[in-house]
This record gives C-alpha cells, structure tokens and sequence, in this order.
C-alpha cells in the first residue's frame, strides 16, 4: 500500500511526555538484535495490553512531547512493526521525528483533543486530513513535504536510497 492511499484504523490513545522509554522499556535492551521479539513490548509500561489489541492500520494518538529521551531507532521501528500506521501527536521530539520518518512511520503533529480512544480514524496523508469516524471531527495536520511523503511511500530513508541512489529534491 502507498502512502497517497487512506489509512484507516482504530486510536489508541496516550497522554503527554511518552518517552522511547514507554515506548521501549529498557529491561528489553537485551532484544535490540531481536526485533521481532522486541516488537512485542512496545508501550508495554504505558499500556500492558497493547500489543495484543492493536491491528495493523492503527494508530497511536497522543498529546506533547511524544517520544522524548533518547535517540533510539528502535522507538519507532518497533510500533511500526506492531502494526502501527501513523502516530497523531499535538507535537513529536525532534530526533523521534525524524528517525520515525527514515523507518517509515508518519508522525503527524495535529490536535489532538478530539480525539478517544478506540475511535476510528481515516487518514490522507496528502491532503493533510484526518478524518474520525466516530464522532464525525474533521482534523488537519501540516502537508507532508514531497521528499518526505516520497521517503513514506518507499517505507523509510533506506528502502528510498536502495531504489533511487539520491534525492529527486
């Protein structure tokens, strides 16, 4: 599926300062070689059940500062093998943000107030929209630069360079 398609999914919602801590409890180091493995204890310490409700298409839907603390690849990585499809946030770290778009994970900073959990979302991720089937908000987030969406559509910064070798600026 490319990314000019809709995403459509379920809303799982956190609140502000969701660390890659949250996101990866450290306890789980051990199973960086392991991702597969490590996948299965993504938000574990912000929601134990996560990972055994979350269906791919889903999204994560949270308030500030979503994932500050480290830098760690990792972080994004493993909610986009859960099966994760975007993450909506009122604003991302700087680091996480740019390391969940070279993994290919979008990372869309909009308000996030309307928002519950469990709603269903319809996201375009090029006309910049969101969609809440569940109580009928119509939400807006920044348009996606053409580089960016570009890096999306290929599955993150290393699938685009192996396909193009370079930038199409």
């Amino acid at each position: 599926m490319t990314r000019e398609a809709i995403l459509k999914g379920k809303a799982f919602k956190f609140g502000d300062n969701i660390s890659t801590d949250l996101i990866i409890p450290g306890r789980y180091a051990y199973l960086r070689s392991n991702l597969p493995e490590l996948a299965k204890h993504t938000m574990e310490d912000a929601d134990a059940s996560f990972t055994t409700r979350v269906r791919p298409g889903d999204f994560i839907v949270a308030g500030n500062n979503f994932g500050l603390g480290s830098s760690r690849e990792h972080a994004p990585l493993i909610i986009k093998m859960s099966g994760i499809a975007a993450i909506l946030a009122k604003s991302v770290a700087r680091i996480f943000y740019r390391n969940a778009i070279n993994q290919g994970l979008p990372a869309l900073i909009c308000n996030t107030d309307r928002i519950d959990d469990r709603d269903e979302l319809e996201v375009n991720l090029a006309a910049g929209t969101i969609k809440d089937l569940t109580n009928g908000a119509q939400l807006t987030f920044g348009k996606i630069p053409p580089v960016m969406l570009a890096i999306l559509n290929e599955g993150g910064l290393i699938p685009y360079i192996k396909k193009y070798g370079d930038f199409k600026l």
